[in-house]
């Protein structure tokens, strides 16, 4: 098993239920436990189009033994069920999923980067996964 920390974002529809929902589907994954969840807070959107919807946002430490591909599978998947169309880049979207670390692993491929490549630029992310490390 691999300890792991994500970051849960969302700013469409319900966006507390979202994440709660998020959280929820990945505690019931195959080999998979959450074991804490960071507050959740409210930030202005970062990137993307003009005038978004503020986003809320948390950070999740889970334990796994999924490899870090199928961790991402599995997050996308949920990301699906939940409602989350692609549109724009950065745009708005009922819940979005990333893996921030996965354990002391880099992952450098086309399909997914570890450390997660704008951890350390984004508050809305360090804030969060500051009171769970």
């Amino acid at each position: 098993m691999v300890i792991c920390y994500l970051g849960i974002g969302s700013n469409l529809g319900n966006r507390r239920k979202n994440i709660e929902s998020a959280v929820k589907t990945i505690n019931s994954l195959k080999k998979t436990k959450a074991l804490k969840l960071s507050r959740i807070i409210e930030t202005n959107a970062v990137g993307g189009p003009r005038y978004q919807p503020k986003f809320l946002n948390a950070a999740l430490k889970i334990s796994t033994g999924l490899s870090p591909l199928v961790l991402l599978k599995n997050l996308k998947q949920i990301e699906l069920e939940l409602g989350r169309i692609k549109t724009v880049r950065w745009g708005p979207r009922i819940i979005d999923l990333d893996i921030l670390f996965y354990g002391d692993k880099v992952v450098n491929t086309e399909e997914l980067k570890i450390p997660h490549p704008r951890v350390f630029e984004r508050s809305f992310v360090l804030k969060p996964l500051s009171e769970i490390i």
